[in-house]
């Protein structure tokens, strides 16, 4: 360590990025490992800002849009800290940590286009800026520069490259198309959640371990704390749409119910609806009120919420029916199932060795379900 730099002064990156508190690096051993990781994180920073270029001028800028407009870098960050297990932030750490953030980048332009999101980062939209085959086009790009990265890297990253964005096209697809007729729609959802969210966690968890030569025995639990942790994200996500505070989460509140986008707490509200009369009530009017003119992505045959007779109702009505969506056991049963979730991240951690890391992803887990609090 370069002792100019006394890691005892120094902020942490990955307590910021990972939401954890300093607290957390209390120990000399901690604060070394934090260091080390905050270096990495300037090495992936300096190397995002040289990967995404283009020699095309607008494949240039619309490459650039969402990386210049920031983010918390989670995945890569994820992926420093499981190299700790191993030989730590070699240079193809770093490689593959850039990899999976420009993976990330590039799914991000395709979602905006599939939800006709209108902001992203506190940034209108790429498609909003150049439309939706340019936004399309660049997401292809992006990805096509992360594949070029992992080429570096050798067969066995082509491969983990590979799997992940097969699973990431599988959930957009899903996602898309809705349950089977005879699919359970609320475990559709959760693989929904799994592939498009879970997977690139779990690969850019695994690439630490794998790129720093790390015991093989560490990958398995370590995917799957990926994999989990991510589903518990996004759930967790759901109940922060319906947040009234929107100075903190960015969105009005109900943003994604407003939009028709599928989430656990309609799901469960459509679940309890079967045979509960007061939650059926409130389905009905969310349907009515708060759903748009065409549902919620996918036809259902119980929809009566029609564009031809819909009476547009006031932004107070719309209001109080996402606070009550909010404060229904269906929003407590999603939180619940985030939080089962998340333990099952953490309980899968029990073969990686007491210490650091294992310390520094366990608190991740407690700090994912703690952002509804």
């Amino acid at each position: 360590m370069n002792p100019s730099h006394p890691v005892v002064r120094r902020g942490s990156k990955l307590a910021a990025n990972l939401g954890l508190s300093e607290r957390v690096f209390a120990s000399s051993a901690d604060r070394a490992m934090a260091n080390a990781i905050d270096d990495g994180l300037d090495r992936v920073e300096a190397g995002l800002v040289d990967e995404v270029r283009f020699a095309d001028s607008l494949a240039d800028v619309s490459g650039r849009y969402l990386l210049e407009a920031g983010g918390k870098r989670v995945r890569p960050m994820l992926t420093l800290l499981t190299s700790q297990l191993g030989k730590g932030v070699v240079d193809d750490v770093v490689t593959a940590a850039m990899a999976i953030e420009i993976t990330h980048l590039g799914s991000l332009y395709h979602d905006d286009v599939m939800d006709e999101s209108d902001r992203r980062r506190g940034v209108p939209t790429a498609q909003n800026v150049w439309g939706n085959s340019v936004a399309i086009l660049t997401g292809d790009l992006l990805f096509a520069r992360a594949s070029q990265l992992m080429a570096k890297l050798g067969e066995r990253a082509i491969r983990m490259q590979a799997d992940t964005f097969e699973r990431l096209v599988l959930g957009q697809l899903n996602e898309t198309v809705g349950p089977d007729p005879d699919e359970d729609p609320i475990e559709h959802y959760i693989q929904v959640l799994a592939d498009k969210t879970g997977s690139l966690i779990a690969a850019a968890a695994q690439s630490g371990i794998v790129f720093s030569d790390a015991d093989p025995a560490l990958e398995a639990p370590i995917v799957d704390f990926g994999e989990k942790i991510g589903v518990a994200f996004q759930l967790i996500d759901d109940v922060i749409d319906l947040s009234p505070q929107p100075e903190e989460t960015g969105k009005v509140p109900g943003t994604d119910l407003r939009a028709g986008v599928v989430t656990l707490p309609l799901l469960r509200l459509e679940d309890l609806a079967k045979t509960d009369a007061a939650s059926a009530d409130l389905l009905e009017r969310i349907r009515r009120d708060v759903l748009p003119p065409d549902g919620i992505g996918v036809d259902d045959p119980m929809d009566t919420n029609t564009g031809a007779s819909r009476i547009v109702p006031s932004r107070a009505t719309i209001d109080a029916l996402v606070d009550e969506l909010r404060e229904h056991e269906a929003t407590r049963a999603t939180l619940a199932e985030a939080h089962r979730w998340a333990r099952e991240a953490v309980a899968a951690l029990a073969p990686v060795p007491e210490g650091s890391v294992k310390k520094a992803l366990t608190r991740f887990a407690d700090t994912i379900v703690e952002r509804s609090s």
